[in-house]
Order: C-alpha cells, then sequence, then structure tokens
C-alpha cells in the first residue's frame, strides 16, 4: 500500500468515520475556545483524553465549517427532476451567505438530474455545514457529495 507522504493532504469525512479520540480533540478545543474551561489538563479530564492525544491531534483534526470559510466548496447533488426542487436548493446556499460561483444541471433521466455546484463561502458569513445539512434532509434529494475544496 503507497504510504501517504504529504502531511498538508486533506480528506473530508463524515463524523460517523471519524475515531472518538478525535472527536473529543475538538470538543476539548470548544471548552478552551469558549473559555469554560482555562487549562488543557481541565479540557482533557472533561472529555475523556490524554493531554498528548490533546497535542498530537490538535492542529490536524477541525469542524469542517470552521476552515471552509472563504472557501470555494464544489458539490454534486443528485435529485429528483421536480418542479419547485433546483429553486431550494438554490435558495437554501443564499440563505446561510453562499455565493454560486457554477451551475450545471444534467438533463434528468429516469427523473433524476445530477446538479453541479461551485459555491463560494463568505468569509465571516457563510456557513457550509449548515448547507449541506439542509439540503440533505430534503425530500427529493437523493445524495449530496463533496467533490472538492479550495
Amino acid at each position: 500500500m503507497e504510504k501517504l507522504q504529504d502531511k498538508n493532504k486533506y480528506f473530508v469525512v463524515r463524523e460517523r468515520a471519524v475515531p472518538e479520540v478525535l472527536l473529543k480533540v475538538v470538543q476539548a478545543k470548544r471548552l478552551l475556545d469558549s473559555g469554560k474551561v482555562q487549562t488543557v489538563q481541565e479540557a482533557a479530564d472533561r472529555t475523556g483524553i490524554s493531554r498528548s492525544s490533546f497535542y498530537k491531534y490538535k492542529d490536524d483534526i477541525f469542524p469542517f465549517h470552521e476552515q471552509a470559510r472563504g472557501k470555494t466548496i464544489t458539490f454534486i447533488i443528485q435529485m429528483d427532476d421536480e418542479p419547485g426542487l433546483l429553486s431550494m436548493v438554490l435558495q437554501t446556499i443564499a440563505r446561510f451567505h453562499g455565493n454560486i460561483l457554477t451551475i450545471h444541471q444534467s438533463i434528468p433521466i429516469n427523473g433524476v438530474a445530477t446538479l453541479t455546484l461551485s459555491v463560494d463561502i463568505l468569509p465571516g458569513e457563510g456557513d457550509a455545514e449548515s448547507i449541506i445539512e439542509e439540503i440533505e434532509r430534503r425530500d427529493g434529494v437523493h445524495y449530496l457529495k463533496i467533490l472538492g475544496r479550495e
């Protein structure tokens, strides 16, 4: 198996695929950022991890939305060909302060269309995580995948 050498390579994974220790590091960072705890030791104790685990991973794990502001994200969405569904997707992006840069919808086949969108998440305003969650919850949306992020 090829060894990954690039330490700056990023992957987008769903929360359910992330090991528990990494999720606890994120919790510890939130506790520290919010001021609910004053030291790394307190944060580690409250989340049930060691200080060494915190320091080992603290710079390598973060919620998607924290790093997505001011970035361009390309989504692919497979959805039913229903009146108003595309409009709902676009309104959701606008509501969470995303700016659509490109849009391409395939010709629907068997009542299903594929939509490719490049969205600029506005710095300080945009919320990529909320955009994704709301679109995925809609009836008629089969799946949403992130193709890339700049």
